[in-house]
């Protein structure tokens, strides 16, 4: 049996997007075909933590500077990197022409098991069934992590089913909700060597 090896790349995947509020200034940059290196300082020990294992099992380089008003609470940083994190994968993305598109993950970590979904289907969508058993992990909030995602879907244009399936301590539930989310992006950001320079859709659009 003769192996395939990945199509190669053609063009580099990065990009580099600054959102400027009133509530927050932050910059991403990132590059899709990284080696999951990863420079992380959003005010929020946490959630850095969270970030690291986008891009370390996403094989994402992920670079995220935010200042946010986090002397009212977390809630406008957390949303807000979600947001700009969103439009750097769109940007880099690209046409999508020969993306798998698809990826999902099943993730465990001791008691706690996780499972992700994501398509790159060009409309926003997100549900998300993570019943946190603790309601902050150190200074982050549990009901953040979904104004992230959504933050994140509305503006890659993603559609992303999370659901964890077992789970008894917080900061289990949402390290497998997030490595499970890195690994799914990085199935469906692979470029298929069977369907080079073709849009993965019977539309011909995405």
């Amino acid at each position: 049996m003769t192996l395939q090896t990945p199509a190669p790349i053609t063009a580099p995947r990065t990009a580099e997007v600054s959102r400027n509020t009133a509530e927050t200034k932050i910059t991403v940059k990132l590059n899709l075909d990284g080696t999951g290196q990863a420079r992380l300082s959003t005010g929020i020990g946490f959630f850095d933590h969270m970030l690291d294992q986008i891009a370390r099992h996403g094989l994402i380089d992920l670079d995220i500077h935010a200042e946010g008003d986090l002397h009212i609470d977390g809630h406008h940083t957390v949303e807000d990197v979600g947001i700009t994190l969103g439009q750097a994968v769109a940007q880099a993305v690209g046409d999508k022409k020969g993306l798998r598109r698809y990826g999902h993950a099943y993730v465990p970590l001791d008691e706690a098991l996780s499972r992700v979904v994501v398509d790159f289907s060009g409309r926003p969508g997100l549900a998300m069934n993570v019943p946190f058993k603790s309601s902050m992990m150190g200074t982050f909030d549990s009901q953040l992590a979904y104004e992230f995602f959504q933050g994140f879907v509305n503006h890659a244009f993603v559609t992303l089913h999370i659901d964890n399936l077992k789970g008894e301590n917080a900061h289990h539930q949402a390290e497998t909700v997030f490595k499970a989310f890195a690994r799914a992006l990085r199935m469906a950001l692979e470029i298929d060597p069977r369907s080079v320079g073709v849009i993965p859709s019977t539309k011909g659009s995405l």
